[in-house]
């Protein structure tokens, strides 16, 4: 088993996605992490854009296995976007803001979601 300090200096085998990067874009789920984990006891908090602060704070997922490998969020469509929104019990709209770069026809969806 790995100490912290094995972790922080990068000696597992496998990767550390981090929410707000590629294969997690959407930084709000940092919330739920900071709530599971207690951060703030710690001394680390969210803005409201869900930076960290202290600015040198860090967070991941750390999955450990040696063919674990990096990848990336594609675009997704609207009944995908609709789908998340569900599962996280969150607006359309909100989601939409969060995730905006990742959407297929972002036009589309605004208007769309603007006409409702």
């Amino acid at each position: 088993m790995l100490t912290a300090n094995d972790l922080i200096a990068e000696k597992y085998r496998g990767i550390r996605p981090a929410f707000g990067y590629p294969a997690c874009p959407d930084h709000t789920e940092k919330i739920k992490l900071f709530d599971l984990l207690a951060a703030e006891r710690a001394g680390i908090k969210l803005t409201e854009s869900c930076a960290m602060t202290p600015a040198a704070s860090v967070s991941g997922l750390y999955l450990s296995h040696p063919q674990a490998r990096y990848f990336m969020l594609g675009r997704i469509g609207r009944d995908q976007l609709e789908d998340y929104a569900g599962r996280k019990r969150r607006p359309v709209e909100e989601v939409q803001r969060w995730i905006s770069e990742h959407i297929e026809d972002r036009d589309a969806v605004a208007v769309s979601v603007d006409s409702r």
